[in-house]
């Protein structure tokens, strides 16, 4: 049983290998990753990557899946960027945020004296508005992650969620 997963690479994008590293590079920057899982051949064709094993175990038939979408998300990612849009909500008590290095301080969440902090994940650029939040780049994992830590940042303790909904919520994601 062969399992095979071909990935397109669009026009103005350069993919290679170097060892067990894929560098992917395009008009918005350079991705690289080490790709390497037993059992798992990469080639580099023209216009395209292919991921292919010989194996039926189930672990690595199912990576084969996994490495192309993460090459996947590379070519996008260098091609068009990624980007997360985010909304401030609040009730009770206005809620300043503002960007401090690679972190991104939250102050009177809920009317608390000390400021939340959300850490900033390299690569990835915050930007605030008055009510809204975007969170872009070029690495999917990084821009979700930082997303994900704005959001946890402002999670409701020792009060009730139906009553206190106040936070940074994700509203869109996709491609910029």
């Amino acid at each position: 049983m062969t399992v095979e997963r071909v990935v397109s690479v669009p026009s103005g994008v350069s993919v290679t290998m170097d060892g067990t590293v894929l560098n992917v590079k395009g008009p918005k920057g350079d991705l690289q990753r080490d790709m390497w899982f037993p059992g798992i051949d990469i080639s580099i064709g023209s216009g395209e990557v292919r991921f292919k094993t010989e194996s039926e175990k189930k672990a690595v038939t199912s990576m084969v899946g996994t490495l192309a979408s993460h090459c996947s998300n590379m070519c996008t990612g260098v091609a068009k960027g990624y980007l997360y849009s985010m909304k401030v909500v609040y009730s009770h008590f206005p809620i300043q945020i503002k960007v401090i290095g690679e972190t991104l301080e939250i102050v009177n969440f809920l009317g608390e004296k000390h400021p939340r902090y959300a850490r900033i994940l390299p690569g990835t650029t915050v930007k605030v508005g008055s009510d809204e939040v975007t969170v872009t780049g070029i690495n999917k994992e990084f821009v979700g992650s930082t997303a994900a830590n704005i959001e946890r940042a402002t999670r409701i303790r020792n009060r009730d969620p139906r009553v206190f909904q106040d936070g940074i919520y994700i509203v869109t994601r996709g491609e910029q």
